[in-house]
């Protein structure tokens, strides 16, 4: 498939041009190949160097990401900017990223996945950020601890950051926002939540949550945001009949 056959499919399973006006991160292809045919596409969470050479000898056409390199301002191309950029034309790797779109979505997204590994039964929007809500709230029937949770959300085995146990033993709500949403507690203190799952917590909101009676876990910026782009690699597999591989970066953030 050419770069631009991908394109039309990457748009057809999410809605980034619904994005576009509250996301400055320039989702959909970041930079293209030389128009050749792509055989393979290769997945990671983060626009990296070592992200870019693994996904070159893996023999990826393309690499998809959760964060790829532009968030709004342009940047000069120099230092590790020009490294990267240099990396993907030198070596004619397509880059194409997607961010807010991918947090966001029903069924393919990070916080949808997070939500049915947790359990959360009756999902429906919850976290409000720039004037859409990204991530999901709902029960659990039975009741679950903040320690099965975070049992539940981890990735290859990997321990949460952080587990705070300010609230109920078991809890019968949940909301999760993937990545760095710790702000986003706030609102689930003021919904009446259980227990809020979020990837990053912050120090400006731990009395909030300590005083709020909030079950809180911050799984891991990385952890929390592997699920979306692995789902959307199934499809790409699935549907497409493409080569993929997964390349698991982790930050331990």
């Amino acid at each position: 498939m050419t770069t631009g056959d991908l394109d039309a499919f990457f748009r057809n399973l999410l809605d980034i041009e619904g994005f576009s006006a509250m996301d400055p991160s320039l989702n959909g292809l970041q930079a293209d190949n030389d128009g050749g045919e792509v055989k393979k596409v290769a997945f990671a969470v983060d626009a990296c160097l070592e992200t870019f050479e693994r996904a070159a000898s893996c023999g990826a056409g393309m690499l998809f990401v959760h964060h790829g390199l532009f968030w709004g301002a342009p940047l000069r191309i120099k230092g590790g900017h020009r490294s990267r950029l240099q990396f993907l034309l030198g070596h004619n790797l397509a880059l194409y990223a997607v961010h807010l779109p991918l947090d966001q979505h029903p069924q393919w997204g990070n916080n949808a996945a997070l939500a049915e590994l947790l359990g959360l039964e009756n999902p429906e929007p919850f976290g409000l950020y720039h004037g859409r809500k990204i991530g999901y709230k709902g029960t659990f029937s039975p009741p679950v601890s903040i320690e099965e949770a975070a049992k539940r959300i981890g990735f290859m085995g990997r321990l949460p950051l952080g587990v705070y146990p300010f609230g109920k033993g078991e809890n019968h709500t949940g909301a999760v926002v993937s990545g760095g949403a710790a702000e986003e507690s706030l609102q689930a203190i003021e919904e009446g939540i259980d227990l809020y799952v979020t990837g990053e917590t912050s120090h400006s909101v731990y009395h909030h949550a300590l005083e709020g009676r909030l079950n809180m876990i911050a799984g891991g910026h990385y952890s929390t945001e592997v699920w979306g782009v692995r789902r959307i690699m199934e499809q790409c597999a699935c549907q497409l009949n493409l080569d993929t591989e997964f390349i698991d970066v982790p930050t331990g953030l």
